[in-house]
């Protein structure tokens, strides 16, 4: 047996028990379970188009929902975006997008969560200030702590910048700015993140906030981006693989 976290529950469902929030928002990094297609409607695999019969059972893949075979939805991976206690049934595309995700929630998260220190500069003005940045252990907001502390809604987070040391010999001073959004992946290593840039709005508000956050000499704060740009990536994500 294990123990449940406050502010959790368990839910089981069709798919398999889950652990989820007890009441309050789910992470931003969660993912809804998809419905199901009815066994009615499901004659074949929807992988190597098999008949289903008396000996060939129909499985659900608990990621996109789409009914398979046993030898094409064979595989039982963790499923941490729909927070799943086991190891659920997968079908092969989908297996592999889970797998890609999980280390995002046993290594990045736990970086997330665990904190940097940055120079922190509010909007467009000249003064920043030293702030150490963390994600809240429930996954909701980034948690600014400083002299005038900041919480930015991580749902809320409309735009993300990451600001690198794009240099060749020679040109240190020069920055480039890469979309979080729309680039496939961090830049080359020997481009070091150096800082990122936030557009938010405030719980309640409608207007616009910008927040620009350059690293310091606090090691942890290159590791801090890296992991904020695969969470980046993984919320513009819907799942599908």
């Amino acid at each position: 047996m294990f123990s449940v976290p406050p502010g959790k529950k368990l839910l089981r469902s069709c798919s398999g028990l889950r652990m989820v929030a007890d009441g309050g928002k789910s992470s931003p990094f969660c993912l809804e379970e998809p419905q199901w297609v009815p066994d009615k409607e499901c004659h074949r695999c929807m992988q190597c188009d098999i008949k289903f019969d008396f000996m060939k059972r129909k499985h659900h893949c608990r990621r996109c929902g789409r009914c398979f075979c046993d030898k094409c939805c064979s595989k039982k991976v963790a499923l941490d975006r729909m927070c799943f206690v086991d190891p659920v049934r997968h079908c092969a595309d989908c297996s592999l997008v889970s797998q890609k995700e999980a280390d995002f929630f046993d290594k990045q998260l736990k970086v997330l969560i665990a904190g940097g220190t940055f120079s922190v500069t509010p909007g467009e003005s000249e003064k920043s200030e030293v702030m150490t940045c963390r994600l809240t252990s429930h996954h909701l907001f980034l948690l600014l702590d400083g002299e005038t502390p900041l919480e930015v809604p991580v749902s809320r987070i409309s735009s993300m910048q990451i600001l690198t040391d794009a240099a060749s010999p020679g040109d240190s001073d020069i920055h480039t700015y890469t979309s979080l959004l729309d680039s496939h992946f961090l830049p080359e290593e020997s481009s070091r993140p150096s800082g990122i840039v936030l557009h938010y709005k405030r719980m309640a508000h409608m207007d616009t906030q910008q927040l620009r956050m350059d690293v310091t000499e606090d090691k942890k704060g290159p590791a801090w981006l890296a992991a904020m740009y695969k969470a980046a990536k993984m919320m513009k994500s819907s799942g599908d693989p």
